[in-house]
């Protein structure tokens, strides 16, 4: 359990930094950055399998880049969700979103069990 809430708060610190790092990129504080985590995973568990099925052409097209896309997306409707966050394009989305992609997999090598 504490794991969940130290990504969480890890999350919530890469969205906080990015704020200050990507123009287009707008958080007011914790308290939105914290809700825009906690969003973000939900919308990533429901909505982004919804949109992976319905764009599932595009992505075997592109060899699985509109990927990329597709959590740009998530990550843009999860600003529209949580207020005291907002981003502004498309390409900051997908910056956005590939700079959190590579926090959560850092995150995720550097706590998983070794044999």
């Amino acid at each position: 359990m504490i794991k969940h809430v130290l990504y969480f708060a890890v999350m919530a610190a890469a969205m906080l930094g990015l704020s200050h790092l990507l123009k287009g990129f707008e958080m007011s504080g914790w308290q939105a950055a914290l809700i825009a985590a906690l969003v973000l995973a939900l919308m990533n568990t429901v909505v982004r399998p919804i949109l992976f099925v319905l764009t599932l052409p595009f992505t075997i097209l592109t060899l699985g880049l509109f990927l990329f896309v597709l959590n740009a997306i998530v990550l843009w409707l999860t600003s529209l969700l949580v207020p005291g966050f907002h981003i502004r394009g498309i390409l900051t989305a997908l910056v956005a979103s590939l700079a959190l992609a590579m926090v959560s997999m850092l995150w995720k090598a550097a706590t998983r069990k070794h044999a």
